[in-house]
């Protein structure tokens, strides 16, 4: 094991060193940064060493850094960036809403059209308000569920990423906002069911992902959201489905795909035109409570909670864009996509599997696809960074968690050229993964 882990660290640092060498001014302006930030950083997942490159601009689906080298962005900011970067009717939508003016003070001409489009798109929500973010969807759709039952017991999942101040790991738990949860296996309705049934009388709500998004692209297994919906009216629990990153997967979002219909939802992410926008919704009757016309009303503030910049967007986004054939074609790729990774691996011969669903996926340095967000954190963390490097070397950007989120931008050329580079390091790093990787 000895020997496996120098051979693992020599072929990491001799990656480090040559990332490094190629980028002075990104590293100029990293040492630069750390003197107002920490680590020079104001985004935790943006970081990796050495030290993380600057962007300076973007056109498609390619991102230019300062050091001047051009990579596909196979990232998608992390399903946010659906569109690109500039895509022209988002643009156009932009530019409207600065031609009509900003920080209106007032109800605008953008928000109620843009509501109905996303209604209409996903019909669990009978009504729905915006936010600024998915964080702020989910933490405000929690707060309509403790409000609605009088409990304040959340069953949530390990792994399960609900935004900054909701996150399901040991290394976030400090920052989480101080609700009471209790937490089962992914994909483990028995466990899910004996907590919310040991919790009965104070679970306000059961939060999942449909399919886990930054815990590995982990798909539900048959049967378990359907099972958390059984669950959830037999406990009295309001089921809260956070579809920030897969409501991309259907026209009408994960759930569609699944058959299964939550009390409460969230968006975020791309919904908003790839602008800061989130928004829950859900059942009338539980939505009622924010109605300011009636006494007692809920209140629920936020400043830019309907800045005409995002409404207009959003409006782009949802009617000119990402129409339902187009969120089927780009899934349909993600698809063929996921099958020639699969592919490249084999022809390689190494243990690396890849999970996920339509336009989402990720590579996993392991030869069983994980199951739930523990197994996918097995991997070394030294084998997932070099094949980040490595690949971008090669000039593809994905996340360094191994997680790829495909925009409308990434074309077939580029998705043959990710499989092609994908099995190139495979090949080349073959003989290190079959002797580190479990």
């Amino acid at each position: 094991m000895t020997h496996r882990n120098a051979t693992l660290q020599d072929a990491l640092a001799e990656a480090r060193d040559a990332y490094a060498r190629r980028r002075p001014e990104s590293l100029r302006r990293h040492l630069e940064a750390a003197e107002v930030m920490p680590g020079g950083n104001t985004r935790s997942v943006l970081f990796h060493g050495p030290f993380p490159f600057t962007a300076l601009r973007g056109e498609g689906c390619r991102i230019e850094e300062a050091d001047g080298h051009s990579c596909v962005n196979m990232a998608g900011e992390y399903t946010a960036g659906l569109f690109g970067h500039s895509h022209p009717a988002i643009r156009a939508a932009v530019l409207r809403a600065l031609d009509a003016g900003v920080n209106l003070t007032a109800h605008n001409g953008f928000e109620a059209r843009f509501a109905r489009a996303v209604q209409a798109r996903f019909p669990a929500m009978e009504r729905l308000r915006f936010t600024n973010s998915g964080t702020e969807a989910n933490l405000l759709a929690l707060a309509c569920a403790t409000i609605a039952t009088g409990r304040r017991t959340i069953l949530g999942f390990r792994g399960g990423y609900h935004g900054g101040l909701l996150t399901f790991s040991d290394a976030a738990a400090g920052v989480n906002v101080p609700h009471r949860v209790v937490l089962a296996r992914y994909n483990d309705l028995d466990e899910a069911a004996a907590l919310a049934r040991d919790h009965a009388a104070e679970l306000a709500a059961i939060i999942v992902e449909p399919m886990l998004g930054s815990g590995g692209c982990i798909p539900a297994a048959p049967g378990f959201l359907a099972g958390l919906r059984a669950l959830a009216d037999e406990t009295g629990a309001l089921l809260v489905f956070d579809e920030v990153m897969t409501s991309r997967l259907a026209p009408g979002g994960a759930q569609e795909i699944e058959g299964v219909r939550p009390d409460l939802m969230s968006l975020g992410k791309y919904v908003g035109g790839g602008m800061s926008f989130g928004a829950f919704g859900g059942r009338a009757g539980l939505m009622a409570m924010f109605d300011p016309r009636r006494p007692g009303a809920v209140p629920h503030a936020g400043t830019f909670n309907n800045n005409t910049l995002t409404m207009s967007a959003g409006i782009a986004a949802l009617e000119e864009v990402f129409t339902p054939d187009a969120c089927r074609a780009l899934n349909a790729r993600g698809d063929a996509l996921r099958e020639g990774l699969r592919a490249a691996a084999a022809r390689a011969g190494v243990p690396v599997c890849v999970t996920g669903r339509g336009s989402m996926m990720c590579l996993h340095p392991r030869a069983e696809a994980p199951r739930d967000a523990a197994e996918a954190a097995s991997c070394p963390d030294e084998v997932r960074e070099l094949l980040f490097l490595d690949l971008l070397e090669r000039g593809f950007y994905l996340a360094r968690r191994g997680m790829v989120a495909l925009s409308l931008a990434v074309g077939q050329a580029e998705c043959d050229g990710f499989v092609a580079a994908v099995e190139e390091v495979l090949s080349l790093r073959g003989a290190l993964l079959r002797d580190v990787v479990a």
